[in-house]
């Protein structure tokens, strides 16, 4: 009987050993929709808007329960570029995805990347959000009207800073009021910095009289009374902003920015269907959903296919207005 019960143990030792677990652990999440070692690369620094829009989506995916343990890594440069070459470089990678947006159609252009989205497998577009117009508390500009004075008298010493790179949406968004209140586009002194974070401090610095990017960087400091909105650039005031938009203020200038993921070229169908699916399955999320509201982005979901259409049409798009600002 001993004998018995003792090889009774073994095999079942034996079993816990050799048989795989049919669920992943800590995660919550069925193992085959699970992408074990999932990691996102974030192409501009810390506290920029394609930083928090990767970093806000992998908590979501967390606290949903639809992946864990995903690793966010920030690899800034030429406006996103640096990041986009490394993707395009880990062909049939399927456990890497990447955060961009229409800064990144623009640099490619404007850094004469060798590399374009097209080199990328489309995943998803998340969501899109206007532009703010701000200043620092102690900026002596209280509304639009008072900054375009200043900026039409003498634009070379009116500095604006945007988080983006020549072509990106914090420099199309200026560059298209400019032009809309009579100045050229190449008389704008447009100081550009790798991502909304180190525009920040460059404008509560005083170091640029006014900066242009996404509301969701800017709402804490926002709400802190650290900033002040001057104006919105997209087709509809903003809750809880009190700015008028572009349109209401005079200029004639609709402007909205989006974020979505790529990947590496040449993945397999299942681990390009693996990561679409995952990303459909964060859309869909209550968590999403909440921190979508909480930035004041607005949704703008297309998966896989969709979304590579739309990137050609933006980058044609883009080709055109740097044509018609004089800067293509």
């Amino acid at each position: 009987m001993r004998l018995r019960s003792a090889l009774s143990v073994v095999a079942s030792l034996l079993l816990v050993l050799l048989v795989p677990p049919l669920v992943s652990t800590g995660s919550g999440g069925e193992t085959e929709q699970q992408i074990r070692g999932l990691r996102m690369l974030v192409p501009n620094s810390p506290g920029g808007g394609y930083d928090i829009t990767a970093r806000t989506a992998v908590k979501a995916m967390e606290d949903a329960k639809l992946n864990g343990n995903v690793e966010v890594f920030n690899l800034p440069g030429a406006g996103g570029t640096v990041g986009l070459g490394r993707v395009v470089s880990e062909r049939g990678n399927g456990k890497l995805a990447m955060s961009m947006g229409l800064g990144v159609v623009g640099s490619v252009y404007t850094n004469h990347s060798p590399v374009s989205l097209q080199d990328t497998t489309p995943v998803a577009k998340l969501v899109e959000e206007p532009n703010v117009v701000v200043v620092a508390k102690d900026s002596p500009y209280r509304n639009f009207d008072q900054l375009v004075a200043d900026w039409k008298r003498d634009p070379g010493q009116t500095p604006v800073g945007g988080g983006s790179s020549p072509g990106g949406p914090d420099h199309l968004a200026p560059m298209l009021m400019a032009k809309a209140i009579g100045l050229s586009p190449k008389q704008v002194n447009y100081v550009p910095f790798d991502g909304g974070g180190e525009l920040l401090a460059s404008v509560l610095g005083g170091k640029v009289d006014f900066g242009v990017s996404g509301i969701g960087e800017y709402r804490d400091q926002i709400e802190a009374g650290e900033l002040r909105v001057l104006a919105v650039t997209g087709p509809e005031r903003l809750p809880n902003v009190d700015a008028p938009t572009l349109t209401e203020a005079g200029v004639d200038v609709r402007f909205t920015n989006w974020r979505g993921i790529v990947a590496p070229p040449g993945m397999s169908e299942a681990d390009r269907a693996k990561l679409v699916d995952l990303f459909t399955r964060l859309n869909s999320s209550p968590e999403w959903q909440e921190a979508m509201v909480r930035n004041g982005w607005t949704p703008a979901f297309q998966p896989g296919p969709a979304f590579g259409e739309f990137l050609q049409q933006e980058s044609d798009r883009v080709v055109s207005v740097l044509g018609e600002l004089g800067l293509a």
